[in-house]
């Protein structure tokens, strides 16, 4: 055979290669989905295809896959593909199947050959050191794909034979936890696919360094995917738990309205949703509402905002600007990252220890609420602020101090402007955090969860001659928020009453869709935002 001819011939098992390999991704990134959805019980694991059950599928999915990477690499071993592997798959894929190899054989030793502890520590020793013995000292073709598929191959046997299925469960001893089939099959089909994902990615792109940062690459995209629709997958459970709550009883009408300013009567479509317009007191009668608690969640949250932004933005801005970069400024640092990694129930109690005693003689209050949630706040403001004014670049200073501005007109006019969009973005997460907080408003603010009125802040505001000369008795008094009454309403223990038309679960889940649908309401607000001054800043 001239060289012609081989080359041609390499050529051709090369891409045959690759299109094996690309088959195997697509079938872990298929496993990847499917095992996610029925974690989440989008996808019920009684499912039958054929006459195969969902995690057979599973197992057989990952079947393929051992298979194919296992052939892959023995197919580059051997000179049937064209590659270019390294002497080692390297220390870092030794470690990750060595513990692989390590959990598996201390499972099998103990659970399935009935070897005890102790038999289960020496069998998942053996194991573990012998599997990352192959991946380090191996050639990369073989130690990067032979334990992915042997690994991926044995899990695929043990679902495809039935050996954990829908049924199965398992109690370890001196462990107070019960394992079911129903968790473990998808779990181990998620670590399984993002294994073979991972090996897979290496002899599509030749092995060798490229094969390595290609399988970085993909195993780090889906890993970023997987995240992202398990978020989507959260959002959506919450939806479809709490929608049919939401809508109990919605009416959709054409009705007339009359305009005084124009002095007409225009048709406009009426809409009223019970769930979310009523104010009741209790759970237990007609069709409660949560109107009261989306209220006061709206009036903490803007209350904590009023009271943490200007301080947080203002300390950024002396931090940054003025204050020399030094011992203070270090400590200020770490005590900002602390404070924001503190329990939300330490910033609680500090609310019932401190706050509430000298703001509303130790009643839960709204302004006890809001004041905790302002702290919780404020060093999140502080963090980014600082950190969007120390990115703005000193051309823009250097610029205006030119033209003989002031150091506080360049700040004001110059600097803040600059910096507003990553100061809207640290307030956006904070925001985010701050309205579903329930520890501190438990301390600081709950009341009865079915309050029988909306909080009027801006109506019952009094002036008088005498101090304080201005009074709030709403502030004073308490009140309930939407994560406050989900909480006491799923914790009640109770039954609904005679013609409730939902169940305590229904209501609760219905409670935390209108919860999710205010926070992302914030978050939309904060995010126009944004693109507001960034959008101004550019046509500047």
């Amino acid at each position: 055979m001239n060289n012609v001819q081989r080359t041609a011939l390499v050529s051709d098992n090369t891409t045959a290669a690759d299109g094996v390999a690309s088959g195997i991704i697509a079938v872990g990134f298929l496993v990847f989905v499917t095992s996610w959805m029925t974690l989440f019980q989008w996808v019920g694991e009684g499912i039958r295809l054929l006459g195969v059950s969902l995690f057979q599928l599973l197992g057989l999915g990952l079947l393929l896959m051992g298979f194919g990477i296992a052939g892959i690499g023995l197919a580059s071993r051997y000179g049937a593909i064209d590659t270019e592997p390294a002497e080692s798959a390297g220390l870092l894929v030794g470690v990750t199947f060595g513990l692989i190899g390590l959990t598996t054989g201390g499972l099998v030793g103990s659970h399935v050959l009935g070897l005890g502890t102790a038999g289960g520590v020496v069998t998942g020793l053996v194991l573990g050191l012998g599997t990352a013995a192959v991946a380090v000292v191996s050639r990369e073709d073989i130690g990067s794909t032979l334990p992915s598929g042997v690994f991926l191959a044995l899990v695929g046997v043990v679902f495809v034979a039935g050996i954990i299925d829908a049924g199965w469960s398992w109690s370890p001893k001196n462990l107070s936890v019960t394992l079911i089939g129903p968790v473990i099959v998808p779990t181990l089909a998620i670590l399984g696919s993002l294994v073979g994902v991972w090996s897979a990615a290496k002899p599509r792109s030749g092995f060798g360094a490229r094969g390595r940062q290609s399988a970085a690459f993909l195993l780090i995209g889906v890993s970023v995917f997987g995240m992202l629709a398990v978020l989507g997958l959260l959002v959506a459970f919450i939806v479809i738990n709490g929608l049919d709550t939401v809508l109990t009883d919605v009416t959709v009408g054409l009705g007339t309205h009359y305009i005084k300013e124009l002095g007409v009567s225009v048709p406009m479509i009426d809409v009223v949703i019970p769930f979310v317009m009523n104010v009741s007191q209790s759970l237990f009668v007609d069709v409660p509402g949560v109107l009261p608690a989306i209220v006061g969640t709206l009036w903490l949250v803007v209350g904590a905002v009023v009271f943490a932004v200007p301080l947080g933005v203002g300390a950024a801005v002396f931090l940054t600007e003025y204050a020399d970069e030094g011992r203070f400024t270090q400590v200020v640092e770490i005590a900002t990252n602390g404070l924001w990694s503190t329990p939300s129930i330490v910033f609680g109690l500090f609310g019932l220890a401190f706050l509430l005693p000298r703001v509303s003689s130790g009643r839960k209050s709204l302004l006890g609420g809001q004041l905790v949630l302002g702290f919780m706040l404020l060093p999140l403001v502080v963090i980014t602020s600082r950190e969007a004014i120390k990115a703005v670049p000193d051309e823009y200073r250097d610029a205006s101090a030119a033209l003989g501005v002031s150091k506080w007109q360049t700040i004001r006019s110059v600097v803040l402007p600059a910096a507003m969009p990553g100061i809207i973005t640290g307030i956006i997460l904070g925001v985010g955090r701050i309205a579903g907080e329930t520890a501190p408003l438990l301390l600081t603010y709950g009341g009865a969860p079915f309050a029988n009125s909306t909080p009027d802040v801006l109506g019952s505001f009094e002036l008088s001659a005498t101090p304080p000369f201005v009074t709030n008795e709403v502030l004073m008094t308490r009140g309930s928020a939407l994560p406050y009454q989900l909480y006491t309403s799923i914790t009640s223990g109770r039954l609904p009453g005679q013609g409730a038309p939902f169940s305590v679960t229904e209501f609760g889940w219905g409670t935390a869709l209108v919860l999710l649908l205010v926070v992302l309401g914030l978050y939309a607000i904060g995010i126009g935002s944004r693109l507001y001054f960034r959008r101004k800043l550019h046509h500047e």
